[in-house]
């Protein structure tokens, strides 16, 4: 059985939809492999943080993107947050919200 992918809000996927286009063709083929295989592609293409928390990671001609994901019961992917990278290391604001989300999504669904 196939997983589905949602998204926290519409502002998440409109987001993720103006990603510049090699990006977003890099999102496109590793969330199709996400559907099929699940969320933890392993590195390079997904990075465990723990408490169920994955970071997609998107690598294009025109720079990095990242995505903050979870799963839920029932083969759901949530897409939580979006940025495009400008320094080496994940700035920790981008971590903070997609935490804060992620606490949010679970409360909604224990």
């Amino acid at each position: 059985m196939d997983y589905t992918i949602v998204y926290y809000s519409a502002a998440v996927q409109e987001q993720i939809l103006e990603l510049p286009d090699g990006l977003a063709a890099r999102y496109v083929v590793l969330t199709r492999r996400m559907i099929a295989l699940g969320p933890n592609l392993g590195e390079p293409h997904t990075k465990a943080f723990g408490d169920g928390l994955f970071e997609l990671r998107l690598k294009g001609r025109e720079g990095i993107a990242r995505v903050f994901i979870c799963t839920l019961v029932g083969r759901r992917i949530v897409m939580l947050h979006s940025f495009i990278k400008k320094s080496e290391r994940t700035p920790l604001r981008e971590r903070e919200i997609a935490e804060a989300r992620l606490k949010e999504v679970k409360h909604a669904n224990a």
